[in-house]
Order: C-alpha cells, then structure tokens, then sequence
C-alpha cells in the first residue's frame, strides 16, 4: 500500500499538471458518478491527507481518492500514450490543453462537497507530512490504548496518518522494540522520539528521487531498508537474520537480537 511520503508525491504531480487550469476532460468511471462532468471546472489544488488525495475544484467540490493495495494515478502529456494498466481498469480521467491524470485501479472515487470534506478525512489524525503535524499530540494517541501492539497503532491512521507496513517495521526496528511490544511497556521518552523519527524518515522521502524508499542513510543497493522485506537476510546493524510473522493480516519483520520484547 502506498505510505504517506508516496502519495506526497502523487499529490505534487497532480497538483502541477492540473492546478490553476481549466479541465478539457472529466471521465469518472464509478456507477455513483458515472453522469458527474467536471469539464470547464478550474482546478484549485490537489492536496494529500495522510494516504488520501483531495483534488478541488471551483464550484466547491473536491474528488476524494484512496490508492490503498493497488491504485495509482498516471500524469501524461497531451497525446501521450496512457500507460498503467489496461482501459477497463481506469475509473477516472482528468484532462487539461496540456495534460492528462488518469486513475487507475482507485477503489476509493468519490466526488463530495468541498465544505465536507471532513466526513472522508476528519477521522484521521495528525498528518506526518502535513501543516497540522503535532508530534505531542500523536504520541498522545498512540499512548491511548497502552495494551495494544505498537506496531497496530502505529498502522491506525486515527493515531497518525501516513504510515504503512514499511515505516511501521523500520519504526519498530528504530525503537529498538518488536511490533508486539505493548505500546504502555514503551519508556515515557520512546514515543514522542518515535514520532518524530516517523515524520524525518517520511519527509526524506517526498523528493521525486530516482531509487527506492530509504531509511538506513546507506548508498549500497540492497541497503535501504533496516529490517522490512529482510527476511532470513542478515541484519544490516548485527547479522543476524531478520524474522517474519504476520501481524494484523500484514508480514512485518524484526530483528531478534536488536529488538526486543515479545513475538508471536
């Protein structure tokens, strides 16, 4: 699923192909807003929320839409060939004189009123890469289920909104401690580094950079993750072969001997 620094990404390049220009074409291929027609509409912004883009229009409208598994959006240039997937799977076309986004696969689509924004989003917490991020009170919300697994609250966009199963295996290896751990056996100080640790890692990675995500600092390939996708590899910091177990329906991944607390 794409985290939060991914769909930055998506946010910025939507933003510049379509924001401040009039749409040649609207496409949206759901059966609720089959009829809907954005056509001559100005684009305002396109502006992420955690894992959710919030494209806006004039008139007061905005187009919601969560990649989660498998969606994308696509920018192409006027008569440029549309590349991402087969046509039956695209379920929304937005053109300009000069571009295209086309997206693909968005099993959230949803054209709501701007004003109301809040009933798709409202429920999310602090945004890591957002104006609101408040790394206080994040680690408040964190903290307000103490017997719950790290590495399940972390995933609770309600807690924070942006991190994925990649961020929470780094974050856990980070801290020193299995996704099992309780979030209440954490020391006072753990969760508020945790969280700031989770907003450096994710604004290092909103460039438009051509190699893989990164949250070990190293140049080497192969290097760029601490534990997650590591399994039976050796540990970058010890050696020692990363474990894996499903968590929550998720594979994570730690080190036994850098991390410490309990395992399934």
């Amino acid at each position: 699923m794409p985290e939060g620094d991914s769909i930055q990404r998506a946010a910025t390049r939507l933003h510049t192909a379509l924001a401040g220009r009039t749409l040649t074409r609207s496409d949206l291929r759901v059966p609720r807003f089959a009829t809907a027609d954005l056509t001559g509409r100005l684009t305002l912004d396109v502006t992420p929320r955690g894992k959710h883009l919030l494209a806006r229009f004039e008139g007061g409208l905005t187009l919601h839409s969560h990649l989660r598994m498998d969606g994308a959006w696509h920018v192409f240039a006027a008569g440029e060939k549309w590349r991402g997937g087969p046509a039956h799977e695209i379920r929304a076309v937005l053109g300009t004189a000069d571009h295209t986004a086309v997206g693909y696969r968005l099993p959230v689509l949803e054209l709501i009123r701007t004003a109301e924004e809040d009933r798709a989003v409202g429920h999310l917490g602090p945004d890591l890469l957002g104006p609101d991020w408040d790394p206080a009170r994040a680690a408040a919300n964190l903290l307000a289920a103490p017997e719950r697994p790290l590495g399940e609250a972390l995933l609770d966009q309600r807690n924070l909104a942006g991190i994925g199963n990649i961020y929470k295996a780094e974050l856990c290896f980070l801290a020193q401690v299995t996704p099992w751990t309780p979030v209440g056996a954490l020391p006072e100080s753990t969760l508020p580094r945790l969280a700031s640790a989770a907003h450096r890692l994710l604004s290092a990675n909103t460039g438009e950079r051509p190699g893989p995500r990164n949250t070990t600092g190293s140049r080497h390939p192969g290097q760029d993750l601490f534990v997650y996708g590591r399994a039976h590899r050796p540990c970058l910091r010890c050696g020692t072969p990363v474990r894996e177990a499903p968590q929550d329906g998720r594979p994570t991944y730690w080190c036994p001997r850098c991390q410490s607390g309990p395992t399934p």
